[in-house]
């Protein structure tokens, strides 16, 4: 990562984008039940904690609803990804050792995107950043130290 705005690639702002729907909505089911009371007067301790415990949640979203933004709107600001050597937002294509070659995208949060998103603070992710296509990039594994090839970037 550069310290500076990083961009995002496509799929990746598409995955954010959804878990934003998802934390809106899970963020209005939260407000309503405190707007409401949750049914309830609030009245003995354990109303309390509940009520206590709602707004904490409201809380945590409030914080990751904010988050998505600023990532959004730094993504934007930094344009499209880097097409000459592996960046944040790349889409590359790498042969391991073994032949096998996949496609995998750098980014930054592996848990919002599927099986093919590598971070850039992985081993791997690490290894490619700033490479071009045909350099071999060596990195570290729980098995060992092992090295693949930058086939292409782009989609």
């Amino acid at each position: 990562m550069t310290g500076g705005p990083e961009p995002i690639s496509a799929a990746a702002r598409e995955a954010l984008e959804r878990e934003l729907d998802e934390l809106r909505t899970e963020r209005e089911a939260v407000a309503v039940t405190l707007r409401d009371g949750g049914g309830d007067e609030t009245g003995d301790r354990a109303d309390q904690a509940d009520e206590l415990q709602r707004g904490t949640e409201l809380t945590r979203l409030d914080r990751r609803i904010d988050e998505l933004h600023a990532r959004l709107r730094e993504a934007a600001v930094a344009g499209a990804p880097r097409t000459d050597a592996v960046g944040v937002g790349s889409t590359v294509t790498v042969r391991f050792e073994d032949g096998t070659e996949t496609t995998v995208q750098i980014g930054e949060v592996a848990a919002v995107l599927d099986a093919t998103m590598v971070t850039a603070d992985s081993p791997l992710g690490g290894a490619l950043l700033g490479h071009r296509a045909g350099d071999t990039v060596t990195y570290v594994t729980p098995q060992g130290r092992t090295t693949a090839v930058v086939v292409s970037l782009g989609d």
